[in-house]
Order: C-alpha cells, then structure tokens, then sequence
C-alpha cells in the first residue's frame, strides 16, 4: 500500500512538471509576441507573467511542488545561459575592450559590493553579514538581461561587448563572493581559510572551464564524423558535466567553470561553431522563459511589501550612485566616452543568477537558524524587478539621448580601400564588420579592433554571419569589379537592401555602366582622381577646403536639437576648425552663410579637423 502511495505521488508529480513546461512554453510564446509588438525586452513579460500565475495571484504555478526539483532546473538554467553568453565572446575581435570588461568584473564588483553593503546596512539596519551577502549577490549584472537588451537596442560594438563580457564574468564573481560571504556567516571563516575559499573555487572554475574548452575543441575538430546534430548534444553534455564536476569540487564555482567553457569555444576557430550558437540560442530562450516564470512565481509579495520606501530608496541608490560609481571608477582609463559611460552606468540589471542565488541562500539560512533570509530575497527580487524595469523601457530612450546606436555597416573587402574606410566609420562610432578571404587580412583588422570575418563574401552565409540582415549600409571595395557587383546584387535580392544601402567600388572605368543599369550606386577611382585633379588645376583656393588630411572628415547631420533650432549660423558656438558648407532644406539646398537660420531636420553638411566635424554634429543632432 506505501508502495502504490509512493508511486501515485511519483506519477503525480510527473504530470505536473509536464503541464508545467507546457505552460511556460505557451507563455514564453505570448511574451515574445508581446515583446516583439511592443520592442521591449522580453524579460520584462517574462517577470509579470510568473508573478500574475504564482500563488501570490492566479495560483497557478506552485514551485514550491517541485521540492529539491526546483534547485535542479535552476542550476542546470543558469550554466546553459552563462555558457551561451560566453559562446558568443570572441576574445580575438574584443581586444580593445578586454581591460575595461576586466576592470569592471574585478574593481567594478568590489566597489558595488562595497557601496550596497554600506547603502543596506545604513538603510535598513540590517546586520553588517546580511547586508554584505545582498551586496554580494547585486554585484551580479548578469546576461541573461543585458544580452538580449543591447542586441535589441543595437548600441555600438564597444559598448555591447563591454556589456556582455562583463555579464558573463561578474555573474561568476558575484556568486563565488556570495558563496564566501555565506561561508562567513555560516562557519565564521576568517584569515588563511578566507582567502583558501576564495582561490580554491576560482582556481577550480578557471582549471575546469579551460580543460572543456579544449577537449571540446580537440573533439570537434578532429573527428569528420562529428555533424551539427551530434556537436550540439556533444556540447550540451559537457556543458552539463563540466558544471556538475565543478560544482563537485568546489560548491559555487559551476558558473565560473561554464563561462570560461563558453569564452573559449566562443574564441576559437572549430567546426559546427554557427550550429552551436543557433542551437543555444534557442534552447537559451526556453531556459530563461522557465527559470524567470518560476522565480518570479515564488515571489511573495509581503517580503517586498514590508521593505517599504526605504528597499524602493536602496535599489535608486544601486542604479543611480552605486553603479555610476562602479563604472566611472573602473573606466577611468578606458578611452571611453563620457556618453558611453553613462550609458553603460544606467544599463545594469540583475537577472536570474542572483534571484536563484537568494532563494537558495534563504533556505540555508533558515536552516542554521539565521534570521533575515526573508529579507534578502525580498531585496533581490524587489532589485531585480526595478532594475529589469527602468533598463527595458527606458534603455533605448537613453541609447538614443545620450547618441549611442551607431549604423550597422558591411564593408567587403579588408584591403586598403576597406581599411581606411572600417577606421573612419570606426572612429565615427559606427558598428563596423569587414569581409575578406585573406586571413592575414582579418587577423591585422582584429588587431585594431575592428570586426572582421574571413570568408568569401559571395557566399550567403558568410554574409549572414557578417550580419547583413541587420546592416543599414554595404559597401563592396574589392578589386574585383565582378565580386563588387554579385555582393550588391545579392544585397538586393535576397536581402531585400534598397537602391541607398548600397554602394560599390568600380574598378575598371568601362565596367560603370553595367553597375548604373543595375541602379547600383557606384564610383571609380580612376574616374573621380581624374575629377579632383581636374578642380585642383587653377581652383585650388576654391578645392583647398576640402583638404582635410587623414584626420579630417565631412559629415551630414539632422538638425535635431530643440536648442539650435531657429539660430542664425554665427550664432552658433562652433568648434575651431570646423566649416558648415550647405544646408539641404526639403528639395533645396542652401550655401552656410552666417546669417542663415537653422530650422529642425534641416540636413547640414560639416567639414572639420581632427574630432572636431563629430562635435559640431554632437551639437546638432540630440
């Protein structure tokens, strides 16, 4: 009779993880509806929904059901997210933004640590461990919301991939500190056995990660047999084991062990690599939707409810002091911006890892008869929901104040030409990538920073790879007139690009007409030589403003400013040695003349030195 009992519970238990899988999979379907509709993360419906069906509402999720299942899914969640947020680093195309990513997981965690313990212990009264444990567990940004959030923003490749590098690593920073936090109030850890714990799991999570990443790809690339189906089961396996086995080791430093996983197959060069990445990509989507509906369903509202003003003042004072902090002070050498970070400082929410960290801790704590776990994941779920919040609504509204998503450009062809060209788009802030199949060609563009893709550029998937479909220009400046017109071609129709997305270099003068009839926009060099060498005999005082040198740049921008909008040009405080020449007003254009009144979308052609044509559009265009 136990026997049945045992078993009926057994098979009950089956069919409601079954009927909750499908749920959360009709859900996942409705948010990313919702989400794509209304241009918002999708974390942000993800969020709603787990609490509306939870028990504190609709009750139709319980987590609590699934027992010691829960920590299970959870876990095995979280490595399948940090191992696809470090498959798509490429160390070799982010060299100029390792130090500053690096900077932020290390100085960056320390001073958030610092700041929120102090901020919640000063607050909320809460004990000096406690509050430590909560500054621990925000030190965590996290990728499971910020990779998709500047995908779907579209910022510049700088400020993404600082984002996304610092995601990945200080999701595990954050947890081995929480994990040695709790270890301190737990067991009082202190001297030698302080700093032991913390060595112990980073070396256990680095030795760990970077075995499977190489197994991983020996594997891959040695056995011809190996097809995308089986590297996909391949690799989830061994994300799978190399979590477990760490986790074995030493407690809390899994997630570490999958983001080095991640990073290193990510950067290298192995078979099946674009396989895996869709793969992950679609199983990640799965995991977020579940482990963000059943955390969000485990909420209860009193724990939050009862933090009060005061837990809504700590999580402004995260975003708006803590975090700023954090960047600038880890930036300060970075090159970067003043623009870029404050942008970087504003996007800072937490996910999952710390709201399943809190709930584990909480239960651990009860069980030592240590009060105040309740607090804590009210804390960490009432963080996590502001911060989720103000990052997907407003995150594109201050990309776009603050002028931080660039045009997405393909350029093909990494010669010369291409060279100078990526570093002048480059140097404007555009999100470049270049095509070459010349390997010493990409690895020299990689080396300065620049995206690069070796592969042949007629080939449609290589040019998907590139990013294509998402690119608001190409530029074809191969010297090959026949490859400069299949791409342009190709971009056309397959991809859908209009007539002024695309511009092509011609070679060979007597190939131009076949590049018109076809409405390709096109220039030859051998022609507009010709042209300017022609206005420079006896016009050179009126062709000398054009010269600019390899520094200077001509730029049009949209008068967009409410504050320049009705000056007269000589009113303007332009930057010294910066020109307007022509305003473009509807159909008409208009030479610059000082006592010309600039009126909103009036199209302005600048020419500067230096930095300075970018600032005089930086003036104009807000």
């Amino acid at each position: 009779m136990h026997l049945i009992y045992i078993r009926g519970l057994f098979v009950e238990s089956s069919i409601y993880f079954l009927e909750l899988v499908v749920f959360v999979l009709i859900m996942s379907l409705i948010a990313q509806a919702l989400s794509k509709r209304f241009n918002v993360p999708i974390m942000l419906f993800l969020l709603f929904e787990g609490m509306l069906v939870g028990p504190e509402v609709l009750g139709i999720i319980d987590p609590a059901l699934l027992g010691d299942g829960l920590a299970a899914i959870v876990s095995f969640s979280v490595a399948i997210i940090v191992f696809d947020g470090g498959l798509h680093i490429d160390f070799k195309s982010i060299r100029t933004v390792q130090k500053t990513a690096m900077q932020l997981t290390t100085i960056g965690v320390l001073v958030t640590f610092i700041g929120a313990t102090a901020f919640t212990h000063l607050l909320l009264g809460l004990q000096i461990e406690l509050a430590a444990l909560f500054g621990a567990l925000v030190a965590a940004t996290g990728p499971t919301v910020i990779t998709p959030l500047v995908r779907q923003i579209h910022v510049n490749h700088k400020i993404s991939k600082i984002l996304e590098l610092e995601g990945v690593l200080n999701d595990a920073a954050s947890v081995i500190l929480a994990a040695f936090v709790f270890e301190w109030i737990v067991s009082e850890l202190s001297g030698f056995d302080a700093i032991f714990f913390i060595l112990q799991r980073l070396i256990i999570g680095l030795v760990i990660g970077t075995i499977s990443g190489y197994l991983l790809k020996r594997f891959l690339s040695s056995d011809s047999l190996v097809t995308d189906q089986s590297a996909k089961i391949i690799t989830l396996t061994m994300v799978t084991g190399t979590y477990v086995l760490s986790e074995i080791l030493g407690n809390e430093s899994g997630i570490l062990a999958v983001a080095v996983f991640g990073i290193m197959t990510g950067t290298s060069k192995i078979p099946h690599k674009q396989a895996l990445k869709e793969f992950k990509t679609d199983l990640v989507l799965v995991m977020l939707s579940l482990i963000f509906i059943l955390l969000a369903a485990m909420l209860r509202f009193e724990d939050v409810i009862n933090l009060g003003a005061t837990g809504i003042l700590l999580v402004l004072l995260l975003i708006f002091v803590v975090r700023p902090a954090s960047v600038f002070i880890s930036c300060y050498n970075s090159g970067l911006k003043m623009k870029e970070k404050l942008f970087i400082s504003f996007i800072g929410p937490r996910g999952v890892v710390p709201a399943s960290i809190a709930t584990y801790f909480a239960v651990k704590l009860d069980f030592f008869n240590i009060e105040g776990g309740e607090i804590l994941v009210g804390l960490i779920f009432l963080t996590v929901i502001i911060t989720v919040i103000m990052t997907g609504t407003l995150g594109r509204r201050v990309a776009n104040i603050l002028g931080v998503i660039p045009m997405e450009i393909l350029i093909i062809g990494g010669g010369d030409v291409g060279r100078i060209l990526a570093e002048k788009f480059e140097k404007r802030g555009e999100n470049i990538v270049v095509i070459d199949d010349s390997d010493e060609k990409c690895k020299r563009l990689l080396k300065q920073g620049i995206r690069a893709v070796h592969g042949d550029a007629e080939d449609i998937n290589i040019l998907k790879e590139a990013g294509i479909e998402k690119a608001k220009y190409i530029v074809a400046t191969t010297d090959q007139d026949n490859t400069n017109l299949l791409v342009s071609q190709i971009a056309k129709s397959k991809f859908g690009m209009k007539e002024e997305q695309i511009v092509a270099r011609v070679n060979n003068v007597e190939n131009l007409h076949a590049f018109w009839d076809l409405d390709i926009r096109s220039m030859s060099p051998q022609m507009t030589t010709a042209l300017v060498l022609d206005n420079m005999v006896g016009k050179t005082s009126m062709f000398s403003m054009c010269e600019v040198g390899e520094e200077g740049n001509i730029l049009e921008v949209r008068v967009t400013n409410p504050s320049m909008v009705g000056k007269a040009i000589k009113e303007l405080s332009l930057p010294e040695d910066s020109l307007l020449m022509m305003i473009r007003r509807g159909e008409k254009s208009h030479i610059a003349n000082g006592n010309f009144v600039l009126e909103y979308d009036d199209l302005v052609t600048v020419i500067g030195e230096g930095d300075s044509a970018q600032d005089v559009a930086d003036l104009l265009h807000r």
